[in-house]
């Protein structure tokens, strides 16, 4: 049986503080967009990230001891590396 996929719209409605509301509203003008396209947006990265994060997959012995040979022998170090490794991150400067 085939599965068909409609396009209908539906509301999602949730309560936010005022702040929260401004805050979403300053980023979505920052992008261009409306409210409700940045929220939901955010929400399905989100929730994409979680289900990802909670995939399973296997591989057989082979492709197993390929992956874990390749982490037990990292690159070796590199001056673009020790550069990028002694950078500060925005967030601490």
């Amino acid at each position: 049986m085939q599965q068909t996929h409609t396009r209908e719209t539906v509301s999602i409605n949730i309560r936010a503080k005022s702040r929260q509301r401004d805050l979403i509203d300053q980023a979505a003008e920052k992008l261009g967009r409306s409210r409700s396209e940045f929220m939901l947006d955010a929400a399905c990265r989100q929730a994409e990230d979680i289900l990802l994060d909670q995939a399973f997959f296997t591989v057989d012995a082979g492709v197993f001891a390929k992956f874990q040979a390749m982490v037990d022998r990292p690159l070796p170090p590199t001056d673009r590396l020790r550069r990028l490794l002694k950078t500060k991150a925005p967030w601490d400067k």
